[in-house]
């Protein structure tokens, strides 16, 4: 199985006015095509500059990280643009949805910036609300859905473009415990019949335990890549980042 994500000895630094802050110390790990796993830890770790790396929102200060084969650091803002909008999809804990549209337009958006054709931009929408069970919802606004109906409006989004690798930001932090079941019974379902890489990043170690692998970091360095049973283990609700 080819590998989709590569992180080869990857330094982070931020520099904080006089002061330098090492994000990630030396991080390697290889993630598999069709894998499902999250990346654990605390507040601080270094979990969300992994992210970064992952949706090419950041570059490294050294080290080298590979998406879908390609070096990150080697490629220009637009190629970055390129490759983000083409290979991975986003889902984060707040949804990201633009209140003056409605469900559809939302889900139609990441087509709209890779010039798909508008009638298939709409017909893709569709089947993809149609997949997380909100074709009743197309028209409605972001203001009259529940807590996971936003959710699965923000996997649809993430999903419409088909990406190789799904990239979820504590996708069940502010959810309560039955709907975040729900959700990451969503993303099992996505994994196993489409073959999309499945990323959670997330604090909860009830999420962690829930996935098949389980990357713990602490501190900017990787502390336990080891696999987990995936059997099911029932996230515990989340309330902080």
């Amino acid at each position: 199985m080819e590998n989709v994500v590569e992180l080869s000895n990857v330094v982070k630094t931020y520099i904080m006015g006089e002061n330098q802050v090492q994000a990630l110390r030396g991080v390697s790990f290889a993630i598999e095509q069709g894998e499902f796993l999250s990346i654990m830890g605390p507040s601080g770790s270094g979990k969300s500059t992994c992210m970064n790396m992952i949706g090419c929102l950041d570059r490294p200060t050294s080290g080298i990280v590979k998406i879908n084969g390609k070096e990150t650091a080697k490629m220009n803002e637009k190629e970055l643009a390129v490759l983000r909008n083409k290979t991975v999809g986003f889902v984060f804990q707040q949804y990201h949805l633009i209140p003056a549209m409605n469900v559809v337009e939302n889900v139609m958006l990441p087509l709209k910036y890779q010039r798909v054709e508008k009638s298939l931009r709409y017909e893709k929408a569709c089947a993809a609300l149609e997949a997380v069970g909100l074709a009743d919802r197309m028209n409605h606004r972001p203001h009259e859905l529940s807590g996971g109906q936003k959710q699965r409006v923000a996997i649809a989004r993430a999903m419409v473009t088909s990406p190789k690798i799904l990239l979820a930001d504590e996708p069940t932090g502010a959810l309560d415990t039955k709907t975040g079941a729900q959700v990451m019974e969503m993303f099992r379902k996505i994994n196993s019949e489409q073959g999309t890489t499945i990323i959670i990043v997330t604090h909860d170690p009830g999420i962690g335990a829930s996935t098949k692998r389980c990357i713990r970091i602490l501190d900017g360095q990787i502390v336990d890549g080891a696999a987990t049973t995936g059997a099911g283990a029932v996230p515990t609700s989340q309330g902080g980042n």
